[in-house]
């Protein structure tokens, strides 16, 4: 603890302070107030610093810093594809305060241009809405001009008012001289203008502050609004809600890309662009407000208390209002009922996705006991041409049927599992070769063995050599088709089938639901 707080007080030194202005240096000028404001500042600051410096080294502490190389701050961007952001600084107190800091005080210019902007849009000068609303009808009626407005903007906006603020007009006293108007010549009388950020802990710097605490609450409302009204519309939450909406965008959108070249857009921006600036209007707005209370806004009848009986005048009014609540005039055109074409036209899948998963049962004939051992149950049927075949790899799965799980996301959707009976179709299916399928009785599936030499006794030679022998001329090509097996007449095996066997079993499996309450 001694170390870490030795090295944090030697971390802590007057460079953290902010520049001081060149004016506002100790001098024989300097009052006592500006000292002691000067100094109160410079403590605030160097608290700040030392506080910074202290959460840094906790949290360094605490949670340990990332290597760049294996844990880049966004896994989905390459380093090589964005040279510049892999560069970038990770997580840093003092860096993040310095950046809020320095961003604050140059953010002002941001919300002066939206301040602008909604007295234009308010009409608190009707000249300056008129031209903005000159310009966009021109923008809308030729809209090949818009690639002329960022060029006009810049010349009236920026360089006319740099020129203006360098060559100033001069003063209009008719007393001393005589006013000629303006006149561009001569010298530059004044400096130029220049955008300078903040100062910190002014009233700009604090302005900025507030201004940009309520934007941050403005995109949080807004941002909260959105998600509210779109997301239960667009999630599936609701399937038959969410699936009427993606018929009608996917019906507008067809209809779009036919007939999106016949709609008069100019004519349609146009209008929609002078009534959303006509209904900023003071009067427009009264209006408007006017007609959301009378429409759309329910009012109740009057009450009438028990203390004093209702006149006849008090009577009808109530009852005409009942009667206009009512008694609405029939519309001309009948009202489209969104819940009766959801429920009538949107019919959805009620039964969950099924699907057939298969297993296969293998044996392994023992040579000595010339029977057929139960060996495991396998996804794969361990053919004689199969990868693990060739290779050498002894098969894979579970010694018990009770073993086999469904697969991931899926669950039993019958109790038990049932033997295939067409065991030709699923060997044509995955053109298996060189075994013999049995059509009738279990429906096994023989390997068959290459021919063998036989001894005096007339049974076939099943040494480990020679079984090794069959297996690579079967790999090479020269192992016969699949065949029909037929059982002899004592019912024992035939000779020419090999040491493994196997069949198929199926079985059904359902969609696993995975709702629990409401998606985030």
């Amino acid at each position: 603890m001694d170390d870490f707080a030795s090295a944090f007080l030697n971390e802590a030194d007057i460079t953290a302070l902010p520049d001081i202005d060149e004016h506002e240096e100790d001098g024989p000028t300097t009052t006592d107030s500006a000292k002691k404001a000067r100094s109160l500042r410079n403590g605030i600051f160097r608290a700040a610093s030392i506080q910074d410096k202290l959460l840094e080294k906790l949290l360094s502490q605490v949670i340990p810093a990332a290597d760049d190389a294996s844990h880049p701050q966004n896994p989905s961007l390459a380093a090589d594809d964005f040279p510049s952001f892999a560069e970038r600084p990770g997580f840093s107190v003092a860096t993040m305060s310095n950046n809020f800091r320095r961003f604050n005080a140059r953010i002002g210019v941001v919300f002066k241009f939206q301040s602008r902007a909604l007295r234009v849009l308010a009409w608190r000068k009707p000249t300056h809405t008129l031209s903005l609303l000159a310009v966009y009808t021109f923008v809308c009626l030729d809209p090949y001009l818009l690639f002329a407005l960022p060029l006009a903007i810049a010349l009236v906006g920026i360089f006319i008012p740099s020129f203006v603020a360098r060559h100033p007009a001069p003063t209009s006293d008719t007393d001393l001289v005589r006013n000629l108007g303006y006149s561009p010549r001569g010298p530059p009388l004044a400096p130029a203008r220049t955008v300078k950020p903040a100062k910190e802990l002014s009233r700009d710097f604090f302005r900025n502050m507030g201004d940009l605490q309520n934007v941050m609450d403005d995109f949080s409302v807004a941002h909260d609004k959105i998600i509210a009204l779109v997301v239960p519309k667009t999630n599936f939450s609701d399937e038959a809600l969410s699936s009427a909406i993606f018929c009608l965008v996917s019906a507008a959108c067809c209809l779009m890309l036919i007939s999106s070249h016949l709609i008069p857009w100019r004519y349609l921006m146009l209008v929609a662009g002078w009534g959303g600036i006509l209904s900023g209007h003071p009067t427009a707005a009264r209006y408007i407000s006017q007609l959301q209370t009378q429409y759309l806004e329910k009012k109740s009848p009057p009450v009438i208390t028990t203390a004093s009986a209702p006149t006849t005048e008090q009577a009808k009014a109530v009852a005409a209002a009942v009667a206009a609540q009512h008694h609405q005039p029939a519309s001309v055109l009948p009202a489209f009922d969104v819940k009766k074409f959801i429920e009538d036209d949107i019919i959805l899948d009620s039964a969950p996705e099924t699907r057939e998963v298969e297993i296969f049962e293998l044996q392994r004939l023992s040579f000595s006991s010339k029977e057929w051992e139960p060996w495991l149950f396998s996804p794969s049927p361990y053919d004689p041409l199969s990868a693990a075949r060739i290779s050498g790899a002894r098969p894979v799965g579970t010694r018990f049927f009770e073993d086999v799980l469904a697969p991931e996301g899926w669950e039993w959707s019958e109790k038990k599992w049932a033997l295939d009976l067409w065991s030709r179709e699923w060997v044509e299916e995955r053109i298996i070769t060189g075994v013999e399928v049995e059509t009738e009785g279990e429906r096994w599936v023989y390997d068959i063995a290459a021919v063998a030499p036989e001894n005096n006794d007339g049974d076939p030679v099943r040494s480990a050599n020679q079984h090794q022998h069959w297996q690579q001329t079967q790999a090479n090509g020269n192992a016969v088709s699949w065949e029909e097996g037929e059982m002899e007449e004592d019912g024992a095996m035939s000779g020419r089938r090999g040491e493994w066997r196997r069949r198929r079993w199926v079985r059904l499996v359902k969609r696993r639901s995975s709702v629990s309450g409401s998606g985030n």
